[in-house]
């Protein structure tokens, strides 16, 4: 009997052409899969392969008597009800590790995006090129990243890779985490509070592996503490920041500026972010690379070929 294999969502085609060889059945819908659509996909299936974005609730997971795993193509799994699979023996795998670079790249891209503002120029130059009227030793100033100090909100293997290039800009390294890091002596990187790290840094990044203990960390009260000259990265996960205090805070100037690849309600995000200059957005696409997705799926493929074979799973997160 051919093992079933349901695909919740569009893959890179390199994986895809793999995932039609084993006979999988492709969910082809648009945007993202509802969990009544995932439901019904996954009703016959013994094998669940999705993005970040579909919906493995305790409904679908009740729903697939025969279903052996699910398999995340990400890093993350806060879409999955992991307790209830757990309950049900039903293996729960990602991706872990492969999105390092790419992440620190794209995180580091909007740092210094956000801090030399060029996206703002970019936009100044398309919408407004009037205003250029050629170098002026007071014009579109930013600030440089040499000699700042960034503050890094966990220090695990993406955080530490922003680490090693922020000491080749020449930044100060503050990290706060559960616990001090040896890694971090490479870079000079002190450890420190999170109430330390976020009133001194000149810029801070979050790298922190989510959970509800991190909702809305950034908050009204964190932004008070900030420099006013320091500027805000998120490129881990919407709900670490309070998207409402972000935008007094930008509005206040409580803050110098902001750059965010996720957000608190994604897809979905808070309109008035659209209003700020000083604020770069990008749409998720942290670990966008081919080189990276194309990684993910191999992988994904290869823990649902290990648990369908009889085996264990090659990265359970449980």
């Amino acid at each position: 009997m051919i093992q079933k294999i349901f695909v919740a969502g569009k893959l890179p085609k390199k994986t895809e052409l793999i995932l039609k060889q084993l006979d999988a059945n492709f969910w082809n819908g648009t945007g993202q899969i509802s969990e009544t659509a995932l439901i019904e996909g996954a009703r016959t299936a013994e094998a669940i392969v999705c993005p970040l974005s579909a919906p493995v609730s305790q409904a679908v997971l009740e729903n697939a008597p025969k279903l052996k795993i699910v398999a995340n193509v990400g890093a993350g799994f806060d879409n999955i009800d992991v307790a209830k699979a757990k309950e049900l023996g039903i293996a729960v795998t990602n991706t872990p590790d492969v999105s390092t670079e790419s992440t620190a790249e794209l995180t580091f891209g909007l740092i210094i995006d956000v801090m030399r503002r060029i996206s703002e120029g970019d936009r100044l130059m398309r919408e407004q090129p009037k205003k250029f009227e050629g170098w002026a030793p007071t014009f579109f100033l930013g600030h440089e990243l040499y000699g700042k100090t960034i503050g890094i909100i966990g220090l695990g293997k993406i955080g530490q890779a922003v680490a090693k290039r922020a000491y080749a800009f020449g930044m100060s390294i503050l990290y706060a985490g559960p616990h001090q890091k040896k890694e971090a002596e490479a870079w000079g990187a002190r450890y420190v509070s999170e109430s330390e790290l976020i009133e001194t840094s000149d810029v801070i990044s979050i790298h922190a592996a989510y959970n509800e203990a991190l909702f809305h960390l950034f908050d009204a009260a964190a932004f008070a503490k900030m420099k006013p000259s320091a500027f805000l990265i998120n490129a881990s996960r919407g709900k670490v920041v309070d998207e409402k205090a972000l935008i007094l805070a930008l509005q206040n100037k409580q803050i110098a500026g902001a750059a965010l690849d996720v957000f608190e309600f994604e897809p979905k995000f808070s309109a008035e972010l659209k209003q700020f200059d000083n604020l770069v957005l990008t749409p998720h696409i942290g670990n966008a690379t081919i080189e990276t997705r194309e990684k993910m799926g191999e992988i994904a493929v290869a823990n649902v070929q290990a648990v369908l074979a009889g085996g264990k799973p090659l990265h359970s997160v449980y």
